[in-house]
This record gives C-alpha cells, sequence and structure tokens, in this order.
C-alpha cells in the first residue's frame, strides 16, 4: 500500500535546540520545511529565529504542526514535553522522539499516542552537530512502518542514513547498541594511549601507527572529537550526568536488567568511562 507522504506546505515543530536540535532545526529549514520551535532557553530560540525558524509561546501550540521533532536530554524531559502535546495533537499526527531513550519507555508512548490516534515513533540519531548541520545524520526508527513511510520526507531533511528497524523501541535499541560499541571502543582507545605512553610514546604517534593497523576505528580516525564534545556540553551547561559517555551507558544497564541480560563490560564502562573522557578533555 502507497502512503502519501507529509505535504511539504505544513509546518514541522520541534522541541529542544541544543547540540543537535538547533542543527537539525537549520537542516530542516535548509531543505526547504517551515519550523516552528520551542526551547525553554529563550535564547536558543533567537539563534532558530535568525536562522528562519517561528518561535512557539508554548510546547502545546505546536499541536498544530503534523510532525513534531522532539531532541530534549532524557526520558523525563521526553515524557513532559509528550504530557503537554498528546492531548492536542489531531489524530494522524506524528510524533518523532530523537532524543536517547530508554526502549520500553518509546513502546509506552507509542501506545500512549494510539490511544489519540497520533504515532510516536523512536527516531534518535547518530553522528555529532557537524553531521546534523548538513543533515547527514543516521536517524534510528522503530514504530509504524506506515508513519515511517509518512514522515520520511522530513527525516530524510536531517538524516542521509534512515532506517526503519522494527516495531516501536526498535530505534532506541539500536541507538543504545551503537552507543555500547562506540563507547567500548574510546574506553580501549584511551587504556592504549596510557600504555604507549608509559613509554613515552604521544598520542599523535599512536594514532599514525593505527591508522593503517587493525586497531583502527571512527574513534581513532576522530581523536579530539569527545574532547570538542565535553568543552561544548561545558558552555552549554550540561552536567555530566545528562551527557552521553554516562547516561547512555546508564540506560544501556538498565535496558540489560529489564531484559535480564548480563552486560558486564557495559556495566564498567557505565562506572569508569566519564571520568576518563572529561579528565582528558581538560587536560587539553
Amino acid at each position: 500500500m502507497t502512503v502519501a507522504p507529509v505535504d511539504r506546505s505544513a509546518s514541522v515543530g520541534f522541541v529542544g535546540l541544543g547540540n543537535l536540535g538547533h542543527p537539525m532545526v537549520r537542516a530542516l529549514l535548509a531543505d526547504g520545511w517551515s519550523v516552528v520551535v520551542f526551547d525553554t532557553d529563550r535564547a536558543r530560540v533567537g539563534a532558530c529565529v535568525d536562522a528562519g525558524a517561528t518561535a512557539a509561546d508554548t510546547v502545546g501550540s505546536l499541536a498544530a504542526c503534523p510532525v513534531v521533532g522532539i531532541a530534549v536530554p532524557d526520558d523525563t524531559a521526553v515524557g513532559d514535553v509528550l504530557a503537554e502535546l498528546l492531548p492536542e495533537m489531531a489524530p494522524g499526527s506524528t510524533v518523532l522522539v530523537h532524543s536517547t531513550v530508554l526502549p520500553k519507555t518509546a513502546v509506552t508512548w507509542h501506545e500512549s499516542g494510539a490511544v489519540r490516534g497520533v504515532d510516536v515513533l523512536d527516531a534518535p540519531v547518530s553522528g555529532g552537530a557537524e553531521r546534523a548541520e548538513v543533515g547527514d545524520l543516521t536517524v534510528m526508527v522503530g514504530g509504524d512502518a506506515a508513519a515511517f513511510e509518512r514522515v520520511r520526507p522530513v527525516l530524510d531533511a536531517v538524516g542521509t542514513h534512515v532506517l526503519h528497524l522494527g516495531p516501536a523501541g526498535a530505534g532506541a535499541a539500536v541507538k543504545l547498541a551503537n552507543q555500547v560499541m562506540l563507547f567500548a571502543a574510546l574506553a580501549g582507545a584511551h587504556e592504549a594511549m596510557q600504555l604507549a605512553g608509559a613509554f613515552g610514546v604521544s598520542e599523535s604517534a599512536v594514532l599514525a601507527a593505527v591508522g593503517s593497523s587493525l586497531g583502527d576505528s571512527w574513534v581513532t580516525q576522530n581523536w579530539g572529537f569527545f574532547d570538542e564534545m565535553v568543552h561544548a556540553y561545558d558552555e552549554g551547561g550540561t552536567p555530566v550526568s545528562a551527557r552521553p559517555w554516562r547516561k547512555d551507558l546508564w540506560d544501556a544497564v538498565a535496558t540489560a536488567r529489564q531484559q535480564d541480560l548480563r552486560l558486564p563490560v557495559t556495566e564498567l564502562l557505565s562506572q569508569v568511562l566519564a571520568d576518563t573522557v572529561e579528565t582528558h578533555a581538560r587536560e587539553r
């Protein structure tokens, strides 16, 4: 069955204009969408308005948009937005939760939306702010397949790798899987640097050697990426507890426990990696 895509003359709503939300809004604007934005930080709203977006006075006022994206810090913040937004949205509307959240929570939101005829898709993203700015994110989507096809043009504006991965919760689960793989590699790279450093080898020398070796990875190819993220979070006032190298790993551990899984490596990373990342950034 062919699903009609969302009308490009309609406005897209967006809540949360931080490290990823702001550049995602800019990517939507660059693709020709009209975007209505909300954030509790009025300076962030002003920056998006300067780029061409329209400001909303309340979250609830975004309910007139047939598609609303959410990029706020965690499950609690998303839940607060949905509590204000869902009761006002028309049947057939769609909410895209771009935040990294617990898969089971995403399922609950999907069920709450379905009661009102609103599709809530978990659609977390990966790629960082620079890729978000040019619409080159990976978007991992869980939820109704027909709803996914309907909003595909909106998702294509922010990502070049847009994947429907299964039912509600699937996108959130794959995002956590991505984070576990990423942060396991990051932890290994930091320990490797310490090992080589004990013999007087600089980080740049290690990277030069590893670049043509089997230990090469995205982490080593983009060494310094997380240092920059730490400084960006510091400037934005994001607490360490809400940063992905801590919050996302805790979410992965919590999800594993909900599913009666043992993830000993992830549990260890959740305890030690944040201190390593934060300390390394502050020494640079």
